[in-house]
């Protein structure tokens, strides 16, 4: 089979050729990537060696995806990840459309043109902020849980946010550039008659990811405390009881498979897919395992919140067991200890994620 990687030099899209070229060795991988994120030509020598066949071109232009070889299917993992992007006043909104919508757009085009298929890596960020943010929590070691006895939203309970839970706006620009990439892809689906699968994932996280305090918050929060640099509990109660829920993008890789294999109608083409409850912890909870890990490191508490900042998300992924006999088998600690060394082994990471 042929595959084209979206984005493939990023973490996510490193990682995932990684493991399949490991899990699956006949798979004929290209990737592209437009190369303009810190870190990415450490990834393009590394996939090199794999054999793996590596483009630069871009998904915000037609003619640069015009241009790729025919392959069977796409996993899209080029996007600007950040909640923040286009309304932090660093960073353009327009160039987020451009890369999240108008790029699947490109992408949607040339897989109608080769008869290929698409999987889509999403996120939870579709989910609608105003019921999240006023969500009735409780602490509970140290980390918000709903509450217990209180009425909950549609479609949440303590085992997360179901794809049942609403996407009404506001959701962020960016929850909105991927709920927009979601409906164009089933319209294209149904119109041209090629499979797309739709995966919305939690937190994404492991050893290698470029953390900012926007994006990549576990490799951030760990790469920052065994540095010594600043940290700080910003929203809420200036605690750190904020809570997220980790899944490391190589427990991806066997529904991945399946779904490239599964080319026809009779499942659900939307499905979230996370760490859920067991692999989630709080930014407070974090700070210990670090203090733990590493030693001592005092943060800062600030509850002056930020936009489109939640007290609680965690992605209830049962509909995914369900569908495809997936569950996550990467567990937190693991995906935290993976972290840690890979920080320990690069002492200027941190500089490399914000150059």
């Amino acid at each position: 089979m042929k595959i084209l990687i979206t984005g493939i030099c990023g973490f996510v899209g490193s990682t995932l050729t990684r493991a399949l070229v490991e899990s699956t060795p006949d798979l004929q991988i290209t990737g592209v990537d437009n190369f303009i994120r810190p870190g990415s030509e450490l990834n393009r020598r590394e996939l090199a060696k794999l054999g793996v066949k590596i483009l630069h071109a871009d998904v915000r232009s037609a003619t640069d995806i015009e241009t790729l070889p025919a392959v069977d299917f796409v996993i899209d993992a080029a996007a600007n990840p950040s909640v923040l992007a286009g309304v932090d006043g660093k960073t353009s909104s327009r160039q987020l459309l451009e890369h999240n919508l108008w790029g699947t757009v490109n992408l949607l085009e040339y897989c109608k043109a080769h008869r290929a298929g698409l999987i889509l890596l999403s996120t939870s960020r579709v989910y609608s902020v105003p019921p999240l943010a006023a969500l009735p929590v409780e602490v509970c070691e140290k980390a918000f849980r709903p509450k217990v006895g209180a009425g909950l939203p549609a479609g949440l309970s303590a085992a997360g946010v179901s794809e049942a839970f609403s996407t009404a706006p506001p959701i962020s620009l960016y929850g909105s550039s991927k709920l927009a990439s979601e409906l164009l892809a089933l319209e294209y689906a149904e119109t041209f008659q090629f499979p797309v699968w739709i995966n919305r994932c939690g937190v994404l996280a492991g050893a290698g990811q470029f953390g900012k305090a926007d994006q990549g918050i576990f490799s951030f929060w760990i790469n920052s405390h065994l540095r010594q640099r600043p940290l700080k509990y910003i929203g809420f109660d200036g605690g750190g009881h904020q809570v997220r829920d980790a899944l490391h993008p190589r427990d991806l890789v066997p529904v991945l498979l399946a779904q490239m294999h599964q080319r026809g109608h009779g499942r659900p083409r939307i499905a979230n897919f996370s760490g859920g409850a067991a692999n989630s912890m709080s930014l407070a909870q974090l700070t210990d395992w670090c203090d733990a890990r590493f030693g001592r490191h005092a943060v800062a508490g600030d509850a002056h919140p930020r936009p489109f900042d939640i007290p609680w998300m965690v992605l209830d992924a049962s509909l995914a067991e369900k569908t495809w006999n997936w569950s996550p088998k990467i567990s937190r600690p693991q995906i935290l200890e993976e972290i840690a060394k890979h920080a320990e082994q690069n002492p200027h990471w941190l500089d490399i994620s914000n150059s």
